[in-house]
């Protein structure tokens, strides 16, 4: 079931769209409408560009050279760099919490297959991310 209705008030489908749009469309100008969540969003959208060749490292180094990233469409690489984001730079956010909330977010952007191939990198990802930080 898809919850298209609330997707433009959710923080991360925000994010995501953000992302999308500077990443791919360098011209693009960051805007940050009013927003219960405007400074989570301006925080995750802003550090995640500010450290994108290091998420990209971090990326590359977790997942292998499998090049599973440099396979994947640009809106799940997205989601990648802003989840990996958080699970580096919020500790204060559950592991789990991240995850739920970018696969419910996904849904939004992706098919069924690709979201729980999502679930199983992201909790990969966020497990190897967090130990070595811990």
């Amino acid at each position: 079931m898809r919850a298209y209705s609330q997707s433009k008030n959710n923080a991360r489908v925000i994010i995501i769209q953000k992302l999308y749009g500077k990443f791919f469309n360098e011209d693009n100008d960051l805007d940050f409408p009013k927003h219960r969540f405007k400074k989570f969003i301006k925080d995750i959208v802003l550090g995640t560009i500010e450290r994108n060749d290091l998420i990209l490292d971090e990326l590359n180094s977790k997942l292998g050279n499998q090049s599973i990233f440099k396979k994947s469409d640009k809106i799940f690489q997205t989601i990648l760099k802003a989840a990996t984001y958080e699970f580096m730079y919020k500790p204060n956010l559950s592991i789990n919490i991240i995850i739920k909330e970018y696969l419910n977010s996904s849904n939004f952007f992706l098919e069924d297959s690709q979201t729980k191939y999502l679930n199983v990198l992201l909790d990969d990802l966020g497990k190897k991310l967090r130990s070595k930080n811990a």
